[in-house]
């Protein structure tokens, strides 16, 4: 496991060991979806959030 901090309440988080990269994980504190950007060094930043297409 792998721990680092929320980049937006800086709470801190465990990587479990399995974690993929790009993999989306959920803030415990915040609930704010996070993608994995890095396991090697451990780094994740603030989800894009999807679009609507509204059936486009």
């Amino acid at each position: 496991m792998s721990q680092l901090s929320c980049p937006e309440c800086v709470a801190d988080i465990e990587l479990e060991a399995d974690t993929e990269l790009n993999e989306i994980i959920v803030c415990p504190d915040c609930g704010v979806d996070l993608e994995v950007i890095s396991l090697e060094p451990p780094a994740v930043e603030l989800a894009p959030m999807e679009e609507e297409d509204w059936g486009e």
